[in-house]
């Protein structure tokens, strides 16, 4: 970016989360921005996440736990100031190992050690601190409670985003098709929507979640890619007293607006066949599995009853770290590919958009640039 130019203009690829926040951010700072998705916004991964707000556990690296905790933070002043309570809670987050396992002890210590609040709980302690859970569910040796925590809807979210993204004079162009980044003389100079119309640009933002590793290969970049596939089950409404997210051994769910429940697994996603031209095979039984332990974990067992489900890939970069910033290899061009993407929207969001606005690079991002798999 050239920081002479007093209203940049901007290109966004990508309809979820993080493309969204990153083309509000920039919108409100006075680019000319315009969002380009492919169907319809929040169609992708951030349709079909859980959204666990988190930095749960320490097998990450501390750079990455800082900017998680931003990430929460950033959620809390955004819960603060708009009437979001139906779509965004933080009633804390509820996990346990299987019986025997002493992973969960390892991961506590390390998250008090460094400051980021946890308590274990005894199995009689859970329903005082996290109501609606079966406290018979629990292993004998406890779960872990971190009161900090909560959970977003990412499509209530993107819709909110979206509004103040176009009062603030940006342009969103749904539905148009796969868009390609334009880059002449060696810099990201324009892009192309599906249909074939040309938008020159000062800077492209790749927020195109799991595309974006084979979007910037043509570059002669490298962005490993441990990309899974992933299935969200949604229920109707049921009648129970959870607030918190829970994740435990065989299923991790939360509340949803409306009365409902969303739910997952790593063994139910597994077992979704995919048939390798972008359709996917969910078996029923794999679904009634995910319900069965869904009730299993919540108090009076309550009958659950499928909704509606959402299946596809999971953005996960190959070292598990986020990757975000300017390509060397092209200048203008610049990426969001990450776990978390629920997480760190709105740090990341903001991060970028000063990034591109200013052309001064974050402290915050220099562990995470797409340079260092060079």
């Amino acid at each position: 970016m050239r920081t002479s130019l007093s209203r940049p203009r901007v290109a966004v690829l990508g309809g979820g989360v993080i493309g969204v926040a990153t083309a509000t951010r920039l919108a409100l700072r006075g680019a000319q921005v315009v969002l380009v998705t492919e169907s319809e916004l929040a169609d992708g991964a951030s349709g079909r996440s859980l959204s666990w707000l988190n930095s749960f556990g320490g097998m990450r690296s501390e750079a990455y736990h800082h900017l998680r905790v931003l990430g929460i933070d950033r959620y809390r002043t955004f819960a603060a100031r708009v009437p979001s309570s139906d779509f965004l809670r933080f009633d804390g987050g509820l996990t346990w190992a299987a019986p025997g396992e002493d992973t969960h002890r390892a991961a506590f210590e390390h998250m008090r050690r460094n400051g980021y609040d946890a308590v274990w709980l005894t199995r009689d302690e859970v329903p005082r601190w996290a109501p609606g859970v079966n406290p018979a569910a629990v292993p004998e040796e406890g779960a872990i409670f971190n009161p900090g925590e909560g959970w977003v809807d990412l499509v209530a979210l993107v819709r909110h985003l979206a509004g103040v993204f176009t009062e603030a004079g940006g342009v969103i162009r749904a539905g148009g098709g796969a868009a390609d980044v334009v880059v002449e003389g060696g810099r990201a100079v324009a892009v192309r929507t599906g249909a074939g119309e040309r938008i020159d640009v000062d800077a492209v933002l790749l927020a195109t979640g799991a595309d974006v590793p084979r979007m910037v290969r043509p570059y002669g970049v490298r962005i490993p890619d441990a990309t899974p596939q992933a299935l969200l089950v949604r229920t109707k409404p049921v009648d129970t007293a959870l607030r918190a997210t829970l994740n435990t051994p065989r299923v991790a769910l939360r509340p949803a607006p409306g009365g409902a429940l969303v739910m997952d697994s790593d063994e139910s996603a597994a077992e979704v066949i995919d048939h390798g031209d972008g359709g996917y095979e969910v078996k029923d039984s794999t679904v009634e599995q995910l319900l069965r332990e869904a009730t299993a974990v919540l108090a009076g067992g309550p009958r659950l009853e499928l909704d509606s489900y959402g299946v596809g890939r999971k953005p996960i970069p190959g070292d598990g770290e986020p990757v975000l910033g300017e390509l060397d290899q092209v200048p203008g061009l610049f990426v969001a590919f990450t776990h978390s993407g629920a997480t760190l929207a709105l740090i990341a969001g903001e991060l970028l958009a000063d990034e591109i606005t200013t052309g001064e690079r974050s402290p915050l991002v220099a562990a995470f640039r797409p340079g260092r798999f060079r």
